[in-house]
């Protein structure tokens, strides 16, 4: 089970200070509900998926758990 920040406070601050297990999270859970979010979901799910991708360039293809 996650044990984290909630959406309400990582919505204040950038996707570059939220840590890998917030991102991971996340972006599973947006993907379960994909067919269901607005154009401001989608919004946010890119950002995250956009940050895990640059996370992965920057460690060589491999996230590195916090």
């Amino acid at each position: 089970m996650y044990v984290g920040r909630d959406m309400t406070e990582l919505s204040m601050i950038p996707k570059t200070e939220w840590n890998n297990s917030e991102l991971a999270y996340f972006h599973h859970s947006f993907q379960q509900i994909a067919p269901y979010l607005n154009s401001e979901g989608v919004t946010i799910h890119t950002e995250i998926i956009k940050e895990i991708e640059n996370r992965e360039n920057i460690h060589g293809n491999e996230v590195i758990d916090d």
